[in-house]
């Protein structure tokens, strides 16, 4: 991230979010997010930041998933918009359905299901029966 991007200081992230300001560093210490270091201790927070923290919340306060849950919706909700830029981006038919072949991959991939946990006797590619 540039550190022009980054806007908000700590105190007026939390606020912005409503969580208290040792809620931002433990999210920041599990992963889930990744704010600017100014000075190698001052925590700037973007929009992007302000963004993913209100998801955060959502997913835990209204969703009543945890930690490790979240990880895993942020990781998808980045595939998610990745493949909604490349819908986005791609006239190409062919490599428009080879791209988002590949990204639901990463994304079974990232819920464990990936080929070795699909139904056994099923083709990925045709999705018919083997006998």
């Amino acid at each position: 991230m540039d550190p022009r991007d980054a806007l908000f200081i700590i105190s007026v992230a939390s606020r912005l979010v409503e969580m208290h300001p040792s809620t931002l560093r433990k999210y920041e210490s599990c992963g889930l997010l990744e704010p600017c270091r100014m000075s190698g201790r001052l925590r700037l927070y973007s929009p992007e930041d302000i963004a993913r923290l209100r998801q955060i919340k959502t997913l835990v306060e209204e969703r009543g998933i945890n930690l490790a849950g979240v990880k895993l919706a942020l990781a998808l909700t980045e595939q998610i918009r990745e493949l909604r830029q490349s819908l986005d981006g791609t006239a190409d038919r062919e490599k428009l359905c080879q791209d988002v072949r590949a990204r639901v991959e990463r994304m079974l991939d990232l819920l464990g299901a990936g080929p070795s946990n699909d139904e056994p006797g099923v083709d990925r590619q045709t999705k018919t029966r083997s006998n």
